[in-house]
């Protein structure tokens, strides 16, 4: 069995500048190191994401995918090509969890897998991580982090934000108070493509030959094989949480690190399915306002209908300021002044002409009348060096290594998940779902 926490007799080297087109075309840096420091990995589910996640590991030199499995041949043949012919492939998972000589595993299989892969993985003595949504269900979370805290393993939840520079910058402003009191925070998430809408190409050889149709569906209610629901399974409400689990739990998981919250108290989501009417059953418009007893609210707009511009961002207004994230993040302080004239102007001459005589007032509602001065404007902020995944993945080998906590374990990414499973199932039962925070569950 391998070591719960390998310890490292070196400092790893740390790489620059990574992002999407680094992740599909990364190589292993040509350091060598020694077995003892090395963490072997297997890879549950062999998608496109995992893909993505093999290359940005070639970043580690201390890490060896040695491992993988997938319902689908093509998948696994392309890990060989990308493990120079080195990572052993099969189809069942529990041939990865009870091999002595892997450290931990990647769960990057559809959402309705990650609950069994998970605790199973974490009762076998795996480290884990686990791709977002952590759960396909609200109920699913609390034995995942049973699981985590019984066998003491280092879990992060694969949604970068919080390892991005940016927004831990916007936590550290909103802690000092630079925004002073933040009561409202806005955020939008808009494709306008098939591929945005997870309508994405099929492999020619895909067949019952090639898919394990009923590996894949496991758990799922049974139905006749289906190369759509294989390869597009986030359309489809037996695999997926659609836009809100896929989408809406990078936002919450952003909102509640920034904010220091964990759970909306309540929440009520209104959504359709308008446009890919031929290719799914989850709605592909949503909108939905979260209540945190932290003293604000959320609002959130997404849809794969019209690309908005920039296609998403976040807003956090407060009574001094707001944060922008989109290109960088930018602070815009707010400039703001009483204006009671023409509220004055309704009162008695001689009264109104006695209230704007007054010295307080006239500085606080004539700005024109005030002494010269500069004021602070806009600031802007942009990140450099190492992309937030290749941090958020740093920071999990060195739990594995040294046992240090991560920004996302299992109850952090339990309580964005559930967040986007209260957005469904106000949308589905349509009325306001709350929080009972006793048991950590919707009702």
């Amino acid at each position: 069995m391998a070591q719960r926490f390998l310890v490292s007799r070196r400092d790893f080297m740390r790489t620059g500048v990574v992002g999407t087109a680094g992740l599909a075309m990364g190589s292993a840096l040509p350091t060598v190191v020694p077995p003892s420091d090395r963490i072997t990995i297997g890879m549950i589910g062999a998608g496109a994401r995992a893909h993505q996640l093999v290359e940005a590991f070639k970043r580690f030199p201390e890490v060896e995918i040695v491992a993988a499995c997938d319902a689908y041949t093509g998948r696994l043949s392309r890990i060989r090509d990308r493990t120079d012919q080195k990572a052993d492939v099969m189809a069942d998972y529990r041939e990865i969890i009870n091999r002595s000589d892997i450290d931990a595993v990647v769960i990057s299989s559809p959402d309705h897998w990650h609950y069994q892969h998970s605790v199973d993985s974490l009762n076998a003595g795996k480290h884990a991580y686990i791709e977002k949504p952590l759960t396909y269900s609200i109920e699913e979370g609390l034995g995942i982090i049973e699981a985590q805290k019984k066998h003491n393993l280092a879990v992060q939840v694969g949604s970068p934000g919080p390892g991005s520079i940016l927004v831990q910058k916007a936590r550290q402003m909103i802690r000092e108070g630079r925004l002073g009191q933040v009561t409202m925070v806005r955020a939008t998430m808009n494709r306008n493509t098939a591929s945005g809408a997870w309508i994405y190409p099929i492999p020619p050889d895909a067949s019952p030959r090639t898919v394990d149709w009923d590996l894949f569906l496991g758990s799922a209610p049974k139905r006749p094989y289906s190369p759509e629901r294989f390869f597009r399974w986030r359309c489809y409400k037996d695999y997926s949480g659609g836009m809100s689990t896929d989408l809406y739990v990078h936002t919450c998981t952003n909102i509640n690190y920034v904010m220091g919250a964990q759970i909306p108290e309540s929440v009520m989501a209104m959504g359709g399915l308008y446009r890919w009417t031929r290719s799914r059953d989850v709605p592909d418009t949503i909108n939905a306002s979260l209540k945190y007893r932290e003293g604000f609210m959320v609002s959130l707009s997404g849809t794969f209908n019209n690309q908005g511009g920039s296609g998403g961002g976040m807003r956090i207004l407060g009574t001094e300021g707001s944060l922008v994230f989109g290109s960088g993040l930018r602070f815009i302080p707010e400039r703001v002044n009483e204006s009671n004239g023409w509220i004055t102007d309704s009162w008695p001459k001689d009264l109104a002409d006695a209230y704007i005589a007054d010295p307080a007032v006239r500085l606080e509602e004539m700005p024109s009348s005030r002494p010269q001065a500069t004021v602070d404007g806009e600031e802007v902020y942009y990140s450099e060096g190492q992309s937030s995944i290749i941090a958020h993945i740093q920071e999990w080998l060195d739990a594995i290594r040294n046992g240090s906590p991560t920004k996302e374990n299992a109850e952090v990414g339990h309580h964005a998940a559930a967040c986007a499973h209260m957005i469904n199932s106000s949308l589905e039962m349509e009325k306001t779902v709350h929080w009972d925070g006793q048991n950590l569950m919707a009702r």
